[in-house]
């Protein structure tokens, strides 16, 4: 499995949007399906297969379009796959 700190950085673009939560201002980091098929060494249609199949985190609808993954979402999936091995 890939470093996850690599994935947001992924062909040099910059993938983090500010998002408010409260009071303060956090960043949240989104993933591209080229960035996730890179990061599985798979492709692209297999991430949005495994996504329809509900095998793999839904992606969120940001803008028209515009669909990402929250890095957020990958990571806790991630560790959910660790457990249960």
């Amino acid at each position: 499995m890939a470093n996850p700190t690599r994935a947001a950085t992924t062909d040099g673009h910059d993938t983090t949007t500010p998002v408010s939560q409260g009071a303060s201002n956090a960043w949240r980091t989104w993933l591209t399906v080229k960035q996730l098929a890179n990061r599985y060494g798979t492709h692209e249609a297999t991430i949005w297969r495994w996504s329809r199949e509900g095998r793999f985190p839904q992606p969120v609808r940001l803008a028209g379009n515009l669909t990402r993954w929250s890095l957020h979402d990958v990571e806790s999936w991630e560790q959910a796959q660790r457990e249960r091995t």
